[in-house]
C-alpha cells in the first residue's frame, strides 16, 4: 500500500512539473510573438510615415548613391528665403549696411556652425545646425552682428529656449545679438542700429578679390 502511495505522489509531481513547464514554454511564446507584433507594426508605420514624406530612412542616406536616388526620385520646387516681414527687415539693413560701409554685408538664415567653432564635439553639435536670420560679416568675411528678427509668432513653443542657446554660443564666440521686434522696431531704429554697430566706410577704393591685392 505504501507503495502504491509513493507512486501516486510521484506521478502527481511528475504532471505538476509538466503542467509548470507547459506553463512557462506558453508564457515564453507569448512574449515573443508580442515583440514580433510589435516590431511588425513599427516597421509598417514606418512605411507609412516615410511614404507621406514625414521622414526618412536613415539607412538609405548613408551613402552618396543612394541619396541621389532618392533626390532623382522626388520633386523640387523653389521658395523664398524669407517670408515677407523678414525680406522687408533684410532689404532696411541692407540698404543701411551699404550706406554705412560699403565692405560690409547683409547675410540672411546663416548656420551657426559656418561661422562658430568649438573644440567641444557635444557643444558645437547643439549649435551646429541653429540658424540666425541676419548676420553682419565685414570686409574680412568674419560675421561680427547677429540680428534675430522677432515677428509675431516667434515666442512660441521651445523659442525661447533656441535662442537662450544661441545667445549663449554667440556671447562666448564675441559676437553681438540684436534684435529686431515686428510691430516696434522702425526703419529709421533699423538705420540707427547699423550706425552702433557697422564702422563707417567710405568704400570708394577698389576690392579685392579672389586673393588679390586691390591696385
Amino acid at each position: 500500500m505504501f507503495e502504491t502511495l509513493f507512486k501516486g505522489a510521484m506521478t502527481s509531481q511528475v504532471v505538476m512539473i509538466g503542467l509548470m513547464a507547459l506553463v512557462v514554454f506558453l508564457v515564453v511564446e507569448w512574449s515573443k510573438a508580442g515583440k514580433k507584433n510589435s516590431n511588425r507594426r513599427r516597421k509598417n508605420n514606418n512605411r507609412r510615415y516615410n511614404r507621406k514624406g514625414g521622414g526618412a530612412d536613415n539607412s538609405k542616406l548613408s551613402s552618396a548613391a543612394n541619396q541621389l536616388e532618392i533626390v532623382m526620385a522626388a520633386d523640387f520646387k523653389p521658395r523664398p528665403l524669407l517670408n515677407r516681414p523678414e525680406a522687408s527687415v533684410f532689404k532696411a539693413l541692407d540698404d543701411a549696411v551699404i550706406g554705412r560701409n560699403p565692405r560690409w554685408q547683409v547675410m540672411a538664415q546663416v548656420s551657426l556652425g559656418e561661422f562658430l567653432s568649438s573644440p567641444d564635439r557635444n557643444a558645437y553639435g547643439c549649435v551646429n545646425s541653429k540658424r540666425v536670420d541676419f548676420a553682419l560679416m565685414d570686409e574680412n568675411c568674419r560675421v561680427v552682428h547677429a540680428i534675430e528678427y522677432q515677428g509675431t509668432g516667434h515666442h512660441q513653443g521651445s523659442a525661447a529656449a533656441r535662442d537662450a542657446v544661441k545667445k549663449e554660443a554667440l556671447r562666448k564666440a564675441g559676437i553681438g545679438y540684436h534684435e529686431v521686434v515686428a510691430g516696434h522696431t522702425t526703419p529709421s531704429e533699423v538705420r540707427a542700429l547699423v550706425e552702433k554697430l557697422v564702422p563707417a566706410g567710405a568704400g570708394t577704393g577698389p576690392v579685392a578679390q579672389f586673393g588679390r591685392k586691390a591696385s
